[in-house]
């Protein structure tokens, strides 16, 4: 029994160059396995074209007149779930391969690409499956370094256990102030000073008030 072949993947070719769009459709056109299903200039076009077409793989420039390839990616993998959005750009960038990367993208390609390589790497998209230019390859583990540090939580406050009297206190402790300083400015009596210092340090894992000032001058610095 004769084998049935596979359905072609569907690819959507979202560039803005006309010359360098349709001359890569033709290219496409060229591989049977392949069936370009529609062709945009921009990230509106392409959102609406990928709701409607609903394209397996998704060829993105990222220099989109308007908004940025990259800045489209949540959209289009909206407008189409099942697609995977493949990178075909001109910019060796780390700052644009790993927005790419946070954005979604299933692969990064620069337009040096020979058609071998953009071929198996259109049909690696369709099975989810990464793929990089050799010049981009290196410069993934900085582009993952760069988006580790933009999704890490900001680092906890300090001070976040004290209250806005304390805090107040810590600042002038800071400044190199007394007992008697802190309550002739802040208008209390030198007791409720001491109270606040004591609890504020406790708080602070501190054993002083010169730790309390190095903390306090760290954070600023940092």
């Amino acid at each position: 029994m004769t084998e049935l072949a596979a359905p072609a993947i569907r690819v959507l070719v979202v560039d803005d160059h006309t010359l360098f769009r349709r001359g890569l459709i033709a290219l496409l056109a060229t591989q049977p396995q392949l069936q370009v299903v529609g062709e945009a200039a921009d990230a509106s076009a392409a959102e609406r074209l990928a709701a409607e077409l609903q394209p397996q793989v998704i060829l993105l420039d990222n220099h989109l007149p308007g908004v940025s390839g990259v800045q489209a990616l949540p959209a289009l993998k909206a407008a189409a779930p099942q697609a995977q959005v493949l990178m075909l750009t001109m910019s060796e960038a780390e700052s644009d391969l790993g927005a790419a990367l946070r954005g979604g993208a299933c692969g990064y390609l620069l337009k040096t690409a020979d058609n071998l390589e953009l071929t198996q790497a259109i049909e690696r998209a369709s099975r989810g499956v990464s793929s990089f230019s050799g010049e981009m390859a290196g410069k993934l583990a900085s582009a993952f370094r760069q988006e580790t540090e933009l999704s890490a939580p900001p680092p906890p406050d300090p001070f976040a256990s004290l209250s806005p009297r304390e805090r107040e206190i810590l600042e002038l402790i800071a400044r190199g102030d007394s007992n008697k300083q802190i309550a002739r400015a802040l208008g209390i009596a030198e007791t409720t000073v001491k109270i606040h210092v004591q609890h504020l340090l406790r708080k602070l894992d501190l054993d002083s008030r010169v730790q309390a000032a190095v903390l306090v001058t760290q954070q600023r610095s940092a």
